[in-house]
């Protein structure tokens, strides 16, 4: 097992290097006075500092289970197992899952494969293409391993969404063959145009639907959540208890008072879609000025913005680009054999304007 380099690198730089590369939510944004008055309010109750029950409290997954009813995906509280962060309920589901071969995209997300090889799985990778993953290599996959792991919503990394084609076909090879599907989904709401429909909607039986906090509201409180059918998270249970027996208690009661006024936290996800809509548009008009030979897609939605250079080591590349105070991920860090690439992932989410276009500018220099 090696370290995550997105981990490494954000230890190994300091505040004057231009970071790109981890998917930091904008601190401006943060809504602090409303967390601080939730916060204030619930130090009243004693019970907030006492144990709590191993699946989070009921006030809090009866608000989850509401919103995803509200979206046409029946859910109640007894369908939500709340985690210390969505990469707990990716760890939980790896331990469940130990030594199973698994199918995921590639590029695929840096931290869900380390938490793949630790817990012994086998990754099968399946190509991805523009929206979504190749279906018949991705059938050819699932056939044999009846479990895979996606990111259907602004992929990470490469911010990618499936199309809704692509979702009914995979709902229908799940289904055909009862497997199982861990859907990833931390940046559903992130959208700048509309908000797409899980595939777990489709499969309730045979679907982790992974939730998170930590990219719409603020990431240090450490809440996210699993939303699955009853019997399947109950076979969970033995595996959270054994890890923490619940989830931070005054974190929960937090996020439970601030969601009592849901038009407050509508407006919230609105003011981060627009501010990240203009920072993805002035990073791509920065890219075209400095960059012309980095191919891209435009990004619709999330936290990143995935390219690629033709013939350069973006990993040697990115060596350079750290002593000149700039950073980003190299794509080969996405791949199960770590070959090396051109393919780059920048976030675009919590730089500054004047930092997107000096950071741009800087690896420029280097290139």
């Amino acid at each position: 097992m090696k370290r995550s380099f997105i981990r490494e690198i954000l230890e190994s730089i300091d505040e004057t290097t231009i970071s790109f590369a981890g998917g930091l939510p904008s601190e401006k944004l943060f809504p602090v006075e409303d967390i601080k008055t939730a916060t204030m309010k619930i130090f009243d109750n004693p019970k907030v500092f006492q144990y709590g029950v191993s699946n989070g409290i009921a006030e809090l997954r009866e608000k989850i289970a509401a919103r995803y009813t509200k979206e046409g995906f029946p859910t109640r509280k007894d369908n939500i197992l709340i985690t210390t962060g969505s990469q707990q309920g990716m760890y939980i589901l790896a331990k469940y899952f130990e030594s199973k071969d698994i199918t995921i995209e590639e590029p695929s997300y840096l931290g869900a494969m380390n938490i793949f090889r630790l817990n012994h799985l086998n990754m099968k990778g399946v190509e991805l293409e523009n929206n979504g993953v190749n279906i018949e290599k991705f059938n050819e996959s699932f056939k044999e391993t009846k479990l895979a792991y996606l990111i259907p919503d602004f992929q990470n990394p490469s911010a990618r969404t499936y199309s809704d084609e692509k979702r009914e076909q995979i709902a229908r090879i799940v289904s055909e063959e009862d497997g199982i599907l861990i859907e990833d989904s931390p940046y559903s709401e992130l959208f700048f145009d509309k908000k797409n429909t899980s595939i777990s909607v489709k499969i309730p039986k045979n679907s982790f639907h992974l939730g998170s906090f930590s990219k719409t509201l603020v990431p240090s409180l450490r809440i996210g959540w699993i939303r699955a059918d009853e019997k399947l998270l109950q076979s969970l249970m033995i595996i959270k208890e054994s890890i923490d027996l619940h989830s931070c208690g005054i974190s929960q009661y937090i996020l439970n008072e601030y969601l009592k006024d849901e038009e407050k936290y509508e407006k919230h996800l609105q003011d981060i879609r627009d501010d990240y809509e203009k920072k993805a548009n002035f990073f791509c008009e920065q890219l075209d000025k400095y960059l012309p030979e980095f191919k891209y897609e435009k990004p619709k939605g999330g936290m990143f913005l995935y390219g690629s250079f033709e013939g350069i080591d973006s990993f040697a590349l990115v060596q350079k680009c750290i002593e000149k105070k700039v950073v980003y991920v190299p794509g080969n860090q996405f791949y199960i054999d770590k070959v090396p690439n051109g393919e780059i992932r920048f976030n675009y989410t919590h730089s500054t304007f004047e930092q997107i276009e000096k950071g741009i500018q800087l690896i420029k220099s280097c290139l």
